[in-house]
């Protein structure tokens, strides 16, 4: 009966390792390519990019000359009005047609607007008080000048605002980007760790089958109790329990990385990867120089600063003392044929210059600054505690590395001795100096220790790549990963 289900386990996991022969193999770069292609969540970020990127495009836009063309194809009116010197009712009609043609250009530099505006009408008005029609053409031509006094600058602070809000859209989806990296790096290596605790299960699996064939002959020849044959036996039966679960890990784990990469679960997919021990030097102050100088969080805390003195600018502003000044220049012609309209210009000019002067805010404006400034230190402090945390996660990261090195020896070693000492027991089962029991210790403790040996390798992976996001260098390559991310 063992054997029989022996024999079924092996043709089913031979049809799992075919199978995954004819699925899309992945690498982890082809993982990561994949994931930053489909993720939901890093599309977000793109489309939040995408609409910063708009938006400072309008505003710039918004800064060049402006051309508009106002048309009024007809324009009728008609009033009774009285007289009071002669005491009597008149009506009057009025029929016009005009267009006013307008370019406006603001002035990024003082936050005015010039502006260059020509209107030109025509006009047919009768009055029934003196019964006469007139007609005429007018055409207005000025330059004219709308200039704030006393104030900040708001077209020039607006255009900050959106710089620093694309700049910080941009540093978030870089971070969203690392992150999702680190999460896919970490799904890979567990897939890849799933899957080798499957063939370590092969294996131990193909060990009991062995010891079980061992004792069944000696048991037959009289030269072990059968007791030893049931003990054999029930170890058989586990291991296969234990191979079948690996199994049903293995698929609930591609079905997880499938969603994580954004694949269609349906899909058949497995990975390729290659995890064997190379050291890798890691340099802790050019970590912590090249951290410190080019991570996301620390620009994101400066454009927080930014922000913050910016409020306070706006702030500042309410309730002001300010002014409005408004000039314009330039002529204005008529008469009832249109090619004699300037033959008697008459000048157009207007001068305009006002205040508005704050009386008493109840202390309504000196109370908002304070909150603004208090706002400024406290994304100060930020700035000096998110530096202190970069520092401490290098050094964090850079401990765990030299650790898990000598972590990943201390494997080596202990597989190899394992491997070592099984063999030298199995020796001792074979010629019946051990029990079944026995035994299994030692198969057991062959297979724990293969499988510290892939977790110590794959954490040690991770840690490079932990390394590697917090210092924004990659160690294994020496390069930068700035360039790479964007």
């Amino acid at each position: 009966m063992i054997r029989k289900t022996a024999l079924i386990s092996a043709a089913i996991l031979t049809l799992f390792f075919q199978s995954a022969i004819a699925r899309k193999s992945l690498t982890l770069d082809e993982a990561i390519e994949t994931g930053m292609e489909n993720s939901p969540l890093i599309m977000h970020y793109r489309y939040n990019l995408k609409r910063s990127r708009a938006s400072l495009s309008a505003a710039r836009a918004r800064l060049k000359s402006k051309f508009s063309l106002s048309v009024t194809p007809v324009s009728y009116t008609e009033n009774l009005n009285f007289n009071d010197q002669f005491s009597e009712w008149y009506r009057n009609e009025t029929t016009e047609h005009s267009g006013i043609f307008r370019i406006e250009q603001p002035i990024k530099w003082t936050d005015g607007t010039i502006s260059l505006i020509n209107r030109l009408s025509w006009r047919e008005s009768y009055s029934s008080f003196t019964e006469i029609t007139d007609e005429s053409y007018t055409n207005d031509f000025y330059i004219s000048l709308a200039q704030p006094l006393f104030t900040y600058n708001r077209t020039k602070l607006d255009l900050e605002e959106l710089e620093l809000d694309l700049e910080n859209t941009r540093l978030q989806y870089l971070i969203q980007k690392l992150s999702l990296e680190m999460q896919i790096t970490e799904g890979f290596y567990n897939l890849y760790k799933i899957k080798k605790s499957l063939e370590i299960a092969v294996e131990d699996r193909d060990i009991k089958q062995e010891s079980y064939d061992i004792m069944k002959n000696k048991v037959e020849a009289g030269l072990s109790k059968r007791e030893d044959l049931y003990q054999a036996e029930l170890s058989l039966a586990n291991s296969e329990l234990t191979l079948k679960n690996e199994q049903v890990n293995l698929e609930n784990a591609l079905d997880n990385f499938k969603k994580l990469l954004g694949i269609p679960v349906r899909d058949e997919i497995s990975i390729s990867a290659d995890i064997s021990y190379d050291p890798v030097e890691v340099d802790l102050k050019k970590a912590i120089e090249h951290g410190l100088s080019n991570r996301m969080e620390l620009e994101q805390a400066r454009i927080d600063i930014q922000n913050a003195r910016n409020a306070i600018i706006e702030t500042g502003a309410r309730n002001e003392f300010y002014g409005n000044l408004e000039l314009s220049y330039g002529s204005i012609g008529q008469d009832e044929k249109f090619a004699d309209i300037y033959q008697q210009p008459e000048k157009s000019q207007q001068l305009r210059l006002s205040f508005e002067v704050p009386l008493w805010d109840w202390g309504e404006k000196e109370s908002m600054l304070e909150a603004s400034r208090t706002t400024l230190k406290s994304r100060q402090l930020d700035l000096e505690s998110t530096r202190e945390d970069i520092m401490i996660e290098i050094r964090q990261t850079h401990r765990q590395i030299r650790n898990q090195m000598v972590r990943i020896e201390i494997a080596d070693k202990n597989v190899k001795n394992s491997q070592l000492t099984y063999e030298i027991n199995l020796e001792r089962y074979r010629n019946g100096d051990l029990t079944t029991k026995d035994l299994n210790y030692y198969q057991n403790q062959l297979a724990q220790e293969k499988n510290s040996r892939v977790s110590a390798l794959i954490q040690y992976k991770l840690y490079l790549l932990e390394m590697k996001i917090k210092s924004l260098w990659d160690f294994e390559n020496g390069i930068s990963v700035i360039q790479e991310i964007e």
